[in-house]
């Protein structure tokens, strides 16, 4: 067997190994209540009864579940509503003094109900037309409607729903938009691997990190943006990549089929993570660069504004303006009563969510830190070394096509350090309970395809190799950590926690 053959072999081996173990953590998904937390956080109270299965895991998810159900089973981006109600003697059920108004000499007050406020949808993930008092999921609504979409054809078709058969529309849900993309994503990036690595060892070793050493597949059992973002710039990189090197010619001609299913996907990662638009603009300058010519930006253009125009348009159908529910933030629609999101005006206010800190102690833990890319996942430190080391030496090639692209490693360098530069400016947020730094999880194709010179270097020497287990070997804990439960903080923050280092 030649070693290209021996190759694609071992490639289909760790795939299907991934794909069964990605697919059995969404056949099995479950919230589940973990002492450990409440003896950690002294404020949450454990249920006095035995609660509901769920398979729902935190406010991120379950603020798109409560619109997908509110969509298919009312017809309505409404997930919740305020309710007024004027209290004489006895409150109602859940009912909080509005703001201390009184009218006749009886307290006017409110209440919340709808689905939001039902077992398996709660969530801090809302906000609140000040207008009408009705509620809405904070997440920009295209993936929503998406998944939405498909909830109604199994409904429809099935008879299924989301009171009695939860865990069959979730796990079906979680298929489609997380395990099939992924697999595809895969085999895609292998394609890549192959064409633009140089050593056998490298070559294996990248996609053995991108199979078991990211926080891909840690988040595939949950519904999630970051996931389909992440495999939407690979889709958009593809195309670019695959057959094609600077290397070979510095003008490349692409066909304006490729131009659109490249410019299509990174609008459609655009949609689904709003700072990727720095990826689809780094790409656009990619091609310009190759092409030396417009015609091909204005393909790669027309195909990136269809996703963002929808994604405006689903805005629209929710919200009735153009405006994504995140610009509100410091506006009634997050600061009514009640919100979780008041708490960020208090100065001690306590949680993750209100990290009050210098923005070098942030930038620190977004990438050393408890959050850190870098620490979470050190096998990213190699593909730091091949962006700012982007005329890396490669060794002689072992089999296959040699290739190098030195200019999508310069343009992924500029990509990553605008986005992480973007949080680090404009906030101290870590994204909530995640046990990843999830804002820069797009990211992984490119910081992937950019260590492979390093990786085949790496190849040579014994030692080197020795160094690429370890940090293999420690990303790959840090992304099986979090077994129940993806929304949970990363081991480093609770290692800080235990020890007394830290405490938000």
């Amino acid at each position: 067997m030649d070693t290209a053959t021996l190759r694609r072999s071992v490639y289909a081996i760790l795939l299907t190994l991934t794909l069964g173990i990605t697919t059995a953590r969404v056949m099995d998904v479950e919230f589940v209540y973990e002492p450990s937390i409440y003896h950690a956080y002294p404020t949450r109270t454990w249920p006095r009864e035995v609660p509901e299965n769920s398979p729902t895991f935190s406010s991120n998810d379950r603020s798109r579940w409560a619109t997908i159900r509110a969509l298919v089973e009312e017809g309505t981006f409404v997930i919740g509503r305020r309710v007024e109600v004027i209290e004489a003697a006895r409150p109602f059920r859940n009912a909080r003094p509005a703001l201390g108004l009184a009218l006749g000499g009886s307290v006017l007050a409110y209440r919340d109900e709808g689905i939001v406020f039902a077992d398996g949808y709660g969530t801090v993930d809302r906000m609140l037309n000040p207008a009408t008092w009705d509620f809405y999921s904070t997440k920009p609504p295209l993936l929503t409607v998406l998944a939405a979409g498909q909830y109604w054809a199994l409904k429809k078709f099935l008879h299924w729903d989301l009171d009695h058969n939860r865990w069959e529309v979730v796990c079906t849900v979680l298929i489609t938009f997380n395990v099939i993309p992924l697999a595809i994503y895969l085999l895609l990036l292998a394609r890549l691997i192959e064409e633009y690595g140089a050593s056998s060892w490298g070559r294996v070793f990248v996609f053995a990190a991108a199979c078991l050493g990211t926080f891909l597949t840690t988040f595939s059992v949950t519904l999630n943006n970051h996931v389909p973002a992440a495999v939407c710039v690979l889709f958009a990189i593809y195309p670019i990549l695959r057959g094609r090197s600077s290397d070979v010619a510095f003008l490349v001609r692409y066909p304006a089929i490729a131009l659109f299913i490249s410019g299509f996907f990174a609008g459609l990662a655009t949609a689904f993570e709003l700072p990727a638009a720095a990826f689809a603009a780094g790409l656009g300058l990619l091609i310009l660069l190759r092409e030396r010519s417009l015609v091909p930006i204005i393909w790669y253009g027309l195909a990136a504004a269809i996703p963002v125009a929808l994604l405006l348009y689903t805005n629209y159908a929710a919200l009735g303006e153009l405006n994504i529910g995140y610009s509100k933030l410091n506006t009634p629609w997050y600061d009514y009563e009640g919100s979780h999101w008041l708490k960020r005006h208090d100065p001690k206010a306590e949680g993750i969510d209100f990290a009050h800190e210098p923005k070098h102690i942030y930038a620190l833990h977004l990438l050393v830190g408890h959050h850190g890319l870098f620490s979470l996942t050190p096998v990213f430190l190699f593909s730091m070394v091949g962006m700012l080391c982007w005329r890396f030496q490669k060794p002689v090639d072992t089999g296959g096509g040699l290739r190098d692209c030195p200019d999508f490693r310069v343009m992924a360098l500029l990509v990553s350090a605008v986005v992480i530069g973007f949080y680090i400016w404009k906030t101290n947020n870590y994204g909530g309970w995640t046990s990843g730094p999830r804002w820069l999880f797009f990211l992984t194709p490119l910081l992937l395809l950019s260590m492979m010179p390093v990786t085949d270097w790496l190849s040579r020497a014994s030692w080197r190799r020795g160094l690429g287990y370890i940090l293999l070997a420690a990303s790959a804990f840090s992304a099986a950590y979090p077994v129940w439960n993806p929304w949970r903080h990363p081991w480093i923050y609770q290692l800080c926690e235990y020890y007394g280092w830290i405490r938000y």
